[in-house]
């Protein structure tokens, strides 16, 4: 697909706006730039986008898949609960496990029950690492305890588990879903980490799921794109069962379609607000934005979920650009303002090119207030509004920031941080789409601000940080977090790092128990927030992913979006 030319840096009319005594001037402003590139993908690319894998063809194809699959489930029996592990594993990765919930749950259900009687673990490293993390995973109470035969008398992982690399992996990814405090766990994150590093001679297959794993554990990982790389080594198994496998070909590629369809959609409502044209300024990210959205919310039936997630990250974008580069500060006190006031009248007092910004703004939240109380009758402009004034005031406090020169301390920075990366507003946003009905007791808890949210939103901030510092310094915005530590601590920059990263392992551990102990969010509300936490891995890890071009994003939001797999 083609570069869609980017238009000079949207001017100015010679006339100034004044509000009481204040003159806001285009004219004598200076302006920064964030030399942004043009998107990869234009609305003419979008609008040609067609998929194959539609109709009632491929649809009646997976139903079929899915009967087998269910009756190989439901034939298990319990006797070899191994396989039972290994064939949920497959499905999670393979991203087809959400088609049997109720199966998945009555069988980790009968395993938790029949814990005690359970031998093959004892002496099998993999088998006892993969059932903790598959009931961590959804929710049963697993005892870090069930690994003490594979330590010796000192407490310490014994060293011959170094040869088992199968078990070493499994471990590794168990050691994931660690609680604070869990010393066993914590002692087998240092175990695996130091000794798969040094893993040679080996299954090839074995060695690329070992490389996968070091490089990001899957806890860590968007579940749909895993799925897209597990199925390319799912299918090099000797013993692959070939049912799945299809099933999970056919199954990425029909949600492939339909996130193609949602994106022409998105792509001319982005079109139509003008904004992408008229502040070229801004970063001009859809298909990343709706990557983003996918990554969240993967399922068939969430794509208004999937549409909102999208426009808000897309008005988060410009808006964010706005605050960091362009705007002046009086400009953004006035912005804040009319925000806050929620009142067209608001608008008059801004300079042109942010009240086209106010009014895309004002409708899309409008109009998503406005679906809502039609179909469901609960007005909640106002409580996706002051979402949106809290995004603002931690954007503002930044900006003052910078334009008085502050260093914020690394926790002051934080405080303030975890709001403006923006997690709280997609979480709460999204929160009101998921379902057909809104559960206000969870609402009124998701704008409490919970700990989890808190924890996911603190690791999006941290890694944030880490993929985009750089470059945000080097076009003078505010310090972010490693820069807030090295001040506060007097360390290098790579100290720094080490610690930021520490600290973002030791936020999932808080997730891991906040995940496992809310009790008023649905399940899908509360995947969504670790999806975010996720996201961010997959999107910064390498740099910043967003806003520059950066060929592992780039290749992610291929192949999620855009390639199908051969059948």
């Amino acid at each position: 697909m083609g570069r869609n030319p980017k238009i000079g840096p949207q001017r100015c009319s010679k006339s100034a706006t004044v509000v009481g005594s204040t003159q806001i001037s285009c004219l004598s402003a200076k302006r920064r730039s964030g030399n942004f590139l043009p998107p990869l993908w234009n609305d003419h690319d979008l609008q040609l986008l067609t998929s194959n894998y539609k109709g009632d063809e491929y649809g009646g194809q997976v139903e079929e898949l899915k009967g087998r699959v269910r009756m190989m489930l439901n034939d298990m029996g319990g006797d070899e609960p191994l396989d039972e592990l290994e064939m949920i594993d497959n499905l999670l990765r393979l991203g087809v496990a959400y088609h049997f919930d109720d199966e998945i749950h009555n069988i980790l259900g009968n395993i938790y029950r029949n814990n005690d009687s359970n031998q093959i673990k004892k002496d099998n490293l993999y088998a006892t690492a993969l059932e903790f993390r598959l009931l961590r995973e959804h929710g049963y109470h697993s005892s870090p305890e069930v690994f003490d035969s594979f330590r010796d008398k000192e407490g310490n992982f014994r060293l011959s588990l170094r040869d088992d690399i199968k078990g070493m992996v499994s471990l590794y990814e168990a050691s994931y879903h660690c609680f604070e405090g869990e010393s066993i766990m914590e002692a087998a994150w240092q175990f695996t980490s130091k000794h798969l590093k040094h893993v040679s001679n080996v299954d090839p297959n074995l060695a690329i799921q070992v490389t996968h794993a070091l490089d990001l554990p899957l806890h860590w990982r968007i579940p749909r794109l895993e799925a897209r790389w597990y199925i390319d080594v799912y299918e090099r198994r000797a013993n692959f069962n070939p049912t799945v496998l299809n099933l999970a070909k056919l199954d990425f590629n029909i949600l492939q379609g339909l996130y193609q369809e949602e994106l022409n959609d998105l792509s001319r409502w982005w079109k139509n607000t003008g904004l992408g044209d008229r502040l070229s300024f801004a970063r001009d990210r859809l298909v990343e934005s709706f990557f983003w959205a996918v990554a969240i919310a993967f399922k068939p039936q969430l794509g208004s979920c999937r549409e909102v997630i999208t426009k808000a990250i897309q008005l988060i974008t410009v808006i964010d650009d706005i605050y960091d580069v362009y705007g002046t500060l009086d400009e953004l006190v006035l912005f804040t303002d009319a925000v806050e006031r929620w009142d067209n009248k608001a608008m008059k007092q801004l300079p042109d090119y942010m009240k086209i910004c106010f009014f895309a703004l004002y409708n899309t939240v409008n109009e998503m207030a406005y679906d809502i109380l039609k179909e469901q009758g609960h007005d909640v402009v106002l409580d996706l509004k002051n979402k949106w004034v809290d995004l603002l005031r931690a954007y503002l406090l930044e900006a003052r920031w910078y334009h008085s020169g502050y260093k914020p301390s690394f926790e002051e920075y934080l405080k303030n941080g975890w709001i403006s990366i923006s997690g709280p507003l997609i979480a709460v946003q999204s929160s009101l789409f998921v379902t057909d009905q809104i559960n206000q007791k969870e609402l009124e808890f998701l704008e409490s601000y919970p700990e989890l949210l808190y924890w996911s939103s603190l690791i999006f901030r941290l890694q944030n940080d880490l993929g985009t510092s750089s470059e945000e310094l080097k076009r003078g915005d505010v310090a972010k977090s490693i820069q807030c530590y090295m001040y506060e601590n007097g360390v290098s920059e790579g100290a720094a790092r080490e610690h930021i990263e520490n600290a973002m392992r030791e936020a999932w551990k808080k997730v891991n128990v906040n995940r496992a102990g809310v009790g008023l969010l649905t399940g899908t509300v509360t995947e969504h927030m670790l999806n975010l936490a996720r996201t961010a891995h997959c999107v910064y890890r390498h740099g910043d992913g967003f806003g520059n071009e950066n060929f592992n994003v780039k290749h992610d939001v291929m192949s999620l979006l855009f390639d199908p797999i051969s059948l």
